[in-house]
């Protein structure tokens, strides 16, 4: 560590708090990380976990202790980073706690002053509020005082959500990007066949070798879709023109009977 460059706190102090400062880095108490500035011992920060079953549950909370070149004679000023809802802790993020005040005791380290803190988001000391309307709220109504904390808490010391795995992501996108692929290609496909069988053979098209010109036409153009086929439209209109012709020819028929009739009269 550079302590060479702490020159705000006396050397047997610094000694002290590097000692301090790995034992707490090797068996940190519950709920509580800290970190330091290896080149200024004066500002110490930590994070403290809500604890749970309190209002400040599921939050993570950055405070800093700020060490007098007198330390540890007098006590350090604690300070909340982040903000909360609490009837200890000023809307400027002071920390009231009679352990940093009127029960200091140099004998004290840093661990004890940090489980302190921590404690007092489980039990509020409303009587010595800094936040005075946390504290009346506090004692007044419960409910509504833990309503605000978990709004504060929620708004500015929620925990980070775990990132999503960006192979999964990668992975369900190309299967979709695929999928819609090939669900255009499909489409074009079945445009491109409706496409061809709309458009009739020109006819004027020759037809191939050994194929009759007429049965060319009729099989590369098809009549429209009447329920009826080409042969028997074609038979249809032959029987008409049959039967138009045979009932012309009964009353020329007639008409010669009665003639040699009349001549046989004569």
């Amino acid at each position: 560590m550079a302590m060479a460059t702490n020159e705000n706190l006396p050397p047997n102090v610094i000694k002290q708090l590097a000692k301090e400062l790995k034992s707490l880095d090797e068996s940190p108490p519950e709920g509580i990380k800290v970190g330091v500035n290896d080149d200024d011992f004066s500002t110490i920060f930590a994070d403290i976990e809500g604890p749970a079953g309190t209002p400040y549950e599921n939050g993570v909370f950055r405070m800093k202790l700020l060490l007098s070149r007198d330390f540890p004679h007098s006590p350090p000023k604690g300070f909340f980073l982040t903000k909360i809802f609490h009837p200890n802790i000023a809307t400027n993020g002071e920390i009231c706690v009679n352990t940093l005040k009127k029960d200091w005791n140099p004998s004290l380290g840093l661990r004890h002053v940090l489980i302190v803190v921590r404690c007092l988001l489980i039990e509020p000391f409303p009587e010595s509020a800094l936040n005075e309307q946390a504290g009346k709220m506090l004692l007044e109504n419960y409910e509504e005082y833990a309503r605000h904390a978990r709004l504060y808490t929620g708004i500015h010391a929620l925990k980070p959500k775990p990132k999503f795995k960006s192979g999964a992501i990668s992975e369900s996108t190309t299967v979709l990007n695929v999928d819609q692929s090939n669900a255009s290609l499909l489409k074009v496909d079945q445009k491109n066949q409706a496409t061809a069988a709309a458009v009739p053979l020109p006819s004027n098209a020759a037809a191939p070798k050994g194929v009759n010109s007429q049965e060319h036409l009729t099989s590369a153009a098809p009549l429209p879709e009447t329920g009826v086929s080409g042969s028997a439209v074609v038979s249809s209109t032959a029987a008409q023109k049959k039967e138009l012709g045979s009932v012309k020819v009964q009353p020329d028929k007639k008409k010669m009977d009665a003639r040699k009739k009349s001549l046989k009269r004569l």
